[in-house]
């Protein structure tokens, strides 16, 4: 039997003057294996439907924002490069100046949500990076380009990072890893449909209304991307503990998402003080959890296998008589994406479902998998086995799909302190950004392709670092579990050892200043139960 969200969290909020809410003993089956929501009490139930209805549909139609980050490439191309005069380094200068509004925006963007509602951010950045890649198809020279990237990863910088935060604003732990990996997962499929639909834009569009088909891609990605923009502004949901109802929720329901969060120790918002900044500064969360998210990011291997198709039609030829046809190049390499798609599911399935919202297991299993496949692209001979060496391209990302976990996880552990979940969540993807965007210039450099040792020792390193820094995390958070155990001992035996109130006075537990499971404990639970 198990509890929703789970026995072992705390339950109620002590500051309710309501009476509590009764927590529902449910027995888990097959159907809630495969989507928990079908095994909850059935106001849960239809409030989640509705939250995933807006939430994911939303979430991953935004992430066509991939669409946004790689048409500059396909526009270049496509013909930009002769119509602006772009024959130098300028493409380079232009991704680089993206990069720095990207970088820029990301946390700024994350705390801003914890002051803001998210229903007017989250759409605004939407609304905006739209409007600058549209202004993208009118521009003359590269010069202007530059401009209007820098806007555009400025704009786009706020929405993967805010999006895991506001995951954390509603999702308990038995729900939150499926739509994290829902979201980043999309993504992904939203990279690999970006080029077909590109070509399909310049094939079908190019010269319409005398404009160039590189000029086309900005346009379609604007005409993709301002309509969902426009719809976040009617239905994206702003956070129960801190914002307004949403009006597509009755008021008992935004009641229900309240008590869900609080249950399990979710905070809402708070000011900011100096007691406060002096307290993120002083806890080791600050500077650990988010270089878990960048070790992991930067330790995973770049796709190869394509380089390792293409060698086969070098003169000479590594195998005489083996060539592949440039479709094969191609198309070969999606079946590592599908695979890649396939485990990271069964991750976050297994994570928040048999393993009750542990994320620990699967950071490991991640480090072991890349370890073992590194190990072996250092060590064999890439063309005395074809088959297998076919296979072990397939399957080299089976293990890497943790990383929406790493950012689930950070979410969970920071439930106490909404602004320093916002803050460590985006503070993870920018440095993953930051040390991705220099690192591959000196380990996985082109030239170094199809081989690339120095790649996969780098990315052998990196995941015997990632289990280290995974047990790091364990060792601290179990000291944490320690201190917070005994100072409840503490408190329980000091409220035992008070007089009793006079008669006719209300006692300590009725003023609420005391019950044996106090707030600091209750929210040490939902993180300490993980470990």
């Amino acid at each position: 039997m198990s509890s929703v969200p789970y026995v072992e969290e705390p339950v109620g909020n002590i500051n309710d003057k309501k009476a509590p809410r009764e927590i529902v003993e449910i027995t888990p089956t097959w159907k809630g294996r495969l989507w928990d929501t079908l095994d909850l009490p059935s106001d849960q139930r239809k409030l989640l439907f509705k939250v995933d209805a807006v939430m994911l549909t939303f979430a991953s139609l935004g992430y066509l924002k991939n669409l946004d980050q790689q048409n500059i490439n396909n526009a270049f191309l496509s013909g930009m490069k002769e119509d602006l005069d772009m024959h130098g380094n300028e493409l380079v200068t232009a991704v680089t100046i993206w990069t720095v509004g990207y970088v820029i925006g990301q946390i700024p963007s994350n705390l801003l949500l914890t002051r803001l509602e998210p229903r007017y951010v989250i759409p605004s950045l939407e609304l905006f990076w739209g409007i600058a890649t549209l202004g993208s198809y009118a521009v003359k020279s590269y010069k202007s380009l530059y401009a209007l990237r820098f806007l555009v990863g400025l704009f786009e910088s706020g929405f993967y990072p805010g999006i895991h935060y506001i995951l954390g604003c509603w999702y308990t732990p038995r729900e939150i890893g499926k739509r994290a990996m829902i979201f980043w997962l999309a993504g992904s499929i939203g990279s690999m449909f970006s080029g077909f639909l590109q070509a399909a834009a310049y094939t079908n569009l190019n010269g319409v209304h005398g404009l160039a088909g590189w000029r086309w891609l900005f346009i379609i990605d604007a005409i993709i991307t301002l309509p969902i923009a426009l719809l976040g502004y009617a239905f994206f949901p702003s956070a129960p503990l801190q914002d307004k109802k949403a009006w597509w929720l009755t008021q008992e329901e935004h009641e229900l998402a309240q008590w869900r969060l609080t249950s399990i120790g979710r905070a809402g918002r708070s000011k900011w003080s100096k007691a406060k900044l002096k307290k993120l500064f002083r806890s080791w969360h600050t500077y650990i959890l988010p270089f878990l998210y960048v070790i992991w990011n930067n330790g995973g291997g770049q796709q190869a296998m394509g380089y390792w198709l293409k060698s086969f039609n070098a003169t000479p030829a590594p195998v005489p008589g083996v060539r592949f046809s440039v479709p094969e190049i191609n198309q070969l390499p999606l079946i590592t994406r599908g695979v890649f798609i396939g485990s990271a599911i069964a991750y976050a399935w297994l994570s928040d479902g048999p393993l009750k919202g542990r994320r620990w297991p699967f950071i490991y299993f991640n480090a072991a998998c890349s370890i073992i496949f590194a190990v072996a692209l250092l060590k064999i001979d890439l063309y005395a086995n074809i088959t297998g060496t076919k296979v072990l391209y397939w399957f080299q990302d089976f293990g890497s799909g943790a990383g929406p976990l790493i950012l689930t996880w950070i979410n969970e552990i920071c439930s106490d302190d909404t602004e320093k979940r916002a803050l460590l969540v985006a503070a993870g993807n920018d440095l993953a950004y930051v040390f991705q965007s220099i690192m591959p210039n000196f380990v996985w450099k082109t030239v170094d392709f199809p081989e690339a040792r120095k790649g996969w020792t780098y990315s052998l390193c990196l995941a015997v670092l990632l289990i280290l820094w995974t047990a790091l995390i364990q060792v601290l958070l179990r000291q944490d579990e320690k201190r917070a155990l005994k100072s409840q001992s503490i408190t329980s035996v000091d409220a035992i050892a008070t007089p009793s109130s006079p008669e006719g006075s209300a006692s300590r537990d009725e003023k609420d200043i005391y019950t044996p499971q106090t707030e600091e404990y209750g929210r040490n639970e939902v993180v300490l139960n993980k470990v």
